[in-house]
């Protein structure tokens, strides 16, 4: 990937991205390099900015953007974030990670990602519906149902995409528009089943993986301790589901702090606390532990469900779990890989190990063009057998790298690489097949 301006950070995620795409490309001998100027290169950018009268009647102007990273596959497909420091740079890593993401999990989209420059809580649920409908204008046929697919993401949530899909359904009246975002409320064609996928996911990822045995002495999650950095939608779901698989939750936290507990946390006390003291800091009978604890903690399996850049050069050597499954997007710096990997720390990741949520979004479309509503038990099914096939693939591609490797600098592939290289392979085995033509 060509560098942005201003990313001269190890730490910003378009350079994390750049970094993951071309440690790929070393284990792939035979992709043509003007390819690969396309497969870095978002298709377009869109840069918006609006005008908002304010509760107190001042005006406040706004920048939006959406990027719109490949289409090869199918239309784009990512979150729209609201929040103060969002960037075009951020933004357009976040796209290509759902390029990569969309093509291993196999479902027909692209990559896409979008964001408005505001800072949710400090606006009112008024002020945040007009930014919305704005952007939406704004925005006009960038998106659509067959165009570019937005979903939520930071700060953002099904009212929003209620919003969105109000708003574009009153400029296109006379089709079926429902399908233009997901994770909409169920009443207007949300799929069940939509608002715990991804620590679903998270979860089938984690026990398919476990059954390739490669992480010696572990067969199945069911009573390995478990450490999740963050309690928001993905972590409280995979802290719920992930106990109710017969795991025991030994520490969680969220941005406040963490607790602990060697004998088990209960996920019911947990989240009961959280939602009557702001944070699950001081829940009775638990010790108080800090973020840096939670990701040090002797534990079996580490997930970090917050936040990018968690697990850091300087915290990757007393990191303690013998997996680690990026629930989050980009939890885990280059840098930290490395050391990881030399430690022999298998880390399971983000592509695949949060790809239920962009899986169930698929179905939501689905069902949106079908005008259809799928049983939970249907949705829950089909995303198991998606998620159990992705991680089967990267598992054998990690196989086949290591198998012929033949590079002779002692390198060795990790699964991010072998995540990667099949992702890769997959979009440019469909852009060759679909012809370079004009």
């Amino acid at each position: 990937m060509n560098n942005a301006a201003g990313a001269d950070n190890g730490l910003d995620l378009y350079v994390i991205a750049q970094h993951q795409f071309d440690r790929a490309l070393s284990w792939i001998d035979d992709l043509k390099s003007g390819l690969i100027d396309y497969l870095v290169t978002p298709k377009r950018t869109v840069h918006v900015r609006f005008p908002i009268y304010m509760d107190d009647n001042s005006v406040q102007t706004f920048h939006g953007f959406r990027v719109l990273h490949n289409t090869a596959r199918g239309p784009g497909k990512g979150g729209i974030r609201y929040h103060p420091d969002v960037t075009e740079h951020e933004v357009a890593a976040l796209a290509a990670l759902m390029t990569w993401k969309t093509a291993l999990v196999d479902v027909p989209f692209g990559g896409a990602k979008g964001g408005v420059v505001c800072n949710p809580k400090e606006l009112s649920q008024a002020e945040l519906r007009r930014i919305t409908r704005r952007f939406v204008i704004e925005l006009g046929d960038a998106i659509g149902p067959y165009t570019d697919i937005p979903a939520p993401d930071v700060y953002t949530n099904e009212q929003t995409m209620a919003w969105i899909y109000d708003t574009f359904d009153v400029f296109h009246r006379g089709q079926n528009n429902r399908a233009v975002v997901t994770g909409k409320p169920l009443r207007l064609g949300g799929s069940l089943g939509r608002d715990a996928a991804t620590g679903r996911g998270c979860l089938n990822a984690t026990e398919r993986f476990l059954e390739h045995g490669i992480c010696e002495g572990f067969e199945s999650v069911a009573g390995l301790r478990i450490a999740i950095q963050g309690l928001g939608n993905v972590g409280s779901n995979s802290m719920r589901l992930f106990h109710e698989a017969g795991a025991r939750i030994i520490c969680v936290s969220d941005s406040q702090g963490g607790v602990a507990d060697v004998d088990g946390l209960n996920p019911d006390e947990v989240l009961a606390h959280k939602a009557e003291n702001g944070t699950v800091v001081g829940l009775p009978e638990t010790k108080t532990i800090t973020n840096e604890d939670l990701l040090t903690c002797d534990c079996d399996i580490l997930i970090p469900a917050a936040l990018e850049c968690q697990i850091l050069e300087e915290n990757a050597g007393r990191v303690q779990a013998k997996l680690v499954v990026e629930a989050a997007n980009a939890p885990v710096s280059p840098e930290a890989d490395e050391i990881l990997q030399e430690r022999g720390v298998v880390v399971l990741p983000d592509i695949v190990a949060n790809g239920g949520g962009v899986i169930v979004s698929y179905f939501e479309w689905v069902q949106n063009l079908e005008n259809q509503q799928w049983p939970l038990d249907e949705v829950e099914r089909k995303l198991k057998h998606k998620i159990e096939a992705a991680v089967d693939a990267i598992v054998a591609r990690w196989q086949h790298i290591r198998d012929k490797n033949n590079r002779g600098d002692g390198a060795s592939p990790t699964l991010r690489d072998a995540a990667l290289v099949e992702a890769i392979r997959r979009l440019s085995e469909v852009i060759l097949q679909r012809d370079i033509w004009m």
